[in-house]
């Protein structure tokens, strides 16, 4: 079968960590922060931390797939080799797209909150169709080229890094350390124990930093894919990390818990009112405004080559057969990214995509750990570590949900079922009569790569 055409352009591992950082930190910042002071309070500067302690130790896998397979499938290329192709491969790799397009979807949201900032009142219902305008604006620049992209990811990640970062430094030296003394209990966990809504609030602050899994999508398009994928994916990291916590130790220094979560869907405006003035809250939405431009151009980039490897790999329906679409996966993804940004509230869409997200996170580390020992060269301790994190967050968060706001549950659960039935459904119908499934898989590495 024939690769998808790409262009043979080739990303830097500046252009790499520009489009992984532009994903982390288009939502993470913007509004998962308020999300997460809803339930932990003035903790939630501590909930970055250790949500970037859980996702260092998930990283490990990402690594250790990528210096051995690396290629523009990403997530898809590593559960095929873990699981086999077959059901289970294409189900936790539609997961990982699925929440790939949500968080797409939460980041234009995002994007639609800020930019409402600047106009009347009036307009305030008007934040999804703001979504929308960036969704197509970032269609019109992802099929523009690699070169296109890479610049405008690298231009709109320096300035917004170096903005908040100058903006969450400037509100440390004004308003000094905040005193965090872990008292505040939301209403909806008064009856856990004590640290159950911290433990739950950890699934948001693990999709924060999600970002980091779609740089391993560029395989076939970075410079020395076997060693740049592996140093992107560590330096975004700590990148988002530092500017998290140093960002929301500002934010709890400028805002009272209940401010902030009067305000959860544009924290960092409210917080930068009462530190700099009117200007500075007018400065903050302009820099929300870039970073979540870049972080949906990002995202629609590394979904959609997602996709288009799993219709390459057979386990989506063969997309090069829409003739009369220029890239049809790019038309999809943004397709689907435009009905959720329509269909549900940042809360929900943040929440969806971090059951998805740790759902398939869990096979990519159970794959590793269990099917690959023997052919990748890693330390097994530190796959089951990220296992077991994953496990009890991802348990804590349904229960909170299952109490909370069981519509969210119940939309995931439909999403699953529809996802692995699909599956096992066109799974079945290139199954020959011996049992082997015609997967397309008889590519080389280097071709795969190549992608």
């Amino acid at each position: 079968m024939k690769p998808l055409k790409t262009n043979i352009q080739k990303l830097s591992l500046l252009g790499s960590v520009s489009l992984g950082t532009g994903v982390m930190i288009g939502a993470g910042i913007f509004v998962l922060m308020g999300q997460i002071a809803e339930l932990v309070g003035d903790l939630f500067p501590i909930a970055f931390v250790v949500g970037a302690v859980i996702v260092g130790f998930s990283s490990y896998s990402y690594v250790k797939f990528s210096n051995a397979y690396p290629s523009s499938g990403g997530v898809a290329k590593f559960l095929t080799k873990a699981y086999q192709p077959g059901t289970l491969a294409g189900s936790f790799s539609l997961l990982m797209y699925v929440s790939m397009v949500v968080a797409e979807s939460l980041v234009a949201g995002t994007f639609g909150a800020y930019a409402l900032r600047l106009f009347p009142q009036e307009y305030a219902g008007y934040a999804s169709v703001l979504g929308v305008i960036l969704i197509v604006v970032a269609y019109i620049i992802n099929i523009s080229g690699n070169k296109i992209i890479e610049r405008t990811a690298t231009f709109t990640a320096i300035i917004k890094v170096v903005g908040i970062a100058v903006m969450a430094i400037s509100g440390l030296v004004i308003s000094g350390l905040p005193t965090i003394t872990g008292s505040y209990s939301p209403a909806t966990t008064q009856s856990f124990p004590e640290g159950f809504g911290f433990v739950a609030a950890l699934a948001l602050s693990i999709l924060a930093y999600k970002g980091f899994t779609t740089i391993t999508n560029q395989g076939g398009d970075i410079k020395n894919p076997h060693k740049n994928v592996g140093r992107s994916i560590i330096i975004s990291i700590v990148v988002c990390t530092v500017i998290y916590v140093v960002l929301a130790l500002s934010v709890a220094g400028g805002l009272s818990i209940e401010e902030i979560i009067v305000a959860k869907d544009y924290a960092l405006a409210a917080a930068a009112k009462p530190l700099f003035g009117e200007l500075g809250s007018t400065l903050t939405i302009l820099l929300a405004i870039v970073a979540t431009v870049s972080g949906v151009i990002a995202s629609v980039y590394s979904a959609s080559r997602m996709l288009g490897m799993l219709s390459d790999m057979k386990q989506v329906p063969n997309l090069n057969r829409i003739k009369k679409l220029k890239n049809p996966s790019l038309i999809l993804t943004v397709s689907l990214a435009i009905l959720l940004t329509i269909l549900f509230d940042l809360t929900r869409i943040a929440s969806i995509g971090a059951i998805f997200y740790l759902i398939m996170d869990i096979a990519i580390h159970w794959g590793l750990f269990k099917h690959l020992k023997y052919k990748v060269k890693f330390n097994p301790v530190i796959p089951i570590i990220a296992l077991v994190m994953d496990i009890v967050v991802l348990a804590a968060f349904i229960y909170l949900k299952f109490l909370t706001d069981p519509f969210v549950l119940i939309v995931a659960a439909i999403g699953i079922a529809l996802i692995f039935l699909s599956q096992f459904l066109f799974m079945k119908s290139h199954t020959d009569k011996d049992g082997n499934m015609n997967m397309g898989m008889e590519m080389s590495e280097d071709e795969m790569t190549k992608m």
